[in-house]
């Protein structure tokens, strides 16, 4: 099998090259963020904040 060889001659472009793979931007509207939390109580002593039902659909949505 022939395997060719590739010469890096750019060492700082490669070397950000490989530092941004895997990255992932994602861009949320403004509506969506100003409705991230509710201000709704839970009823429970020392609650963790309560995340609207659009924040957790649009959250599930990008996992998949």
């Amino acid at each position: 099998m022939n395997e060719s060889t590739y010469h890096i001659r750019n060492w700082s472009e490669y070397n950000s090259s490989l530092k941004q793979r895997g990255y992932l931007t994602i861009w949320i509207s403004p509506k969506a963020v100003e409705n991230w939390m509710t201000d709704e109580l839970t009823g429970q002593l020392y609650a963790s904040p309560t995340y609207t039902d659009l924040a957790i659909e649009g959250s599930v949505a990008k996992i998949r």
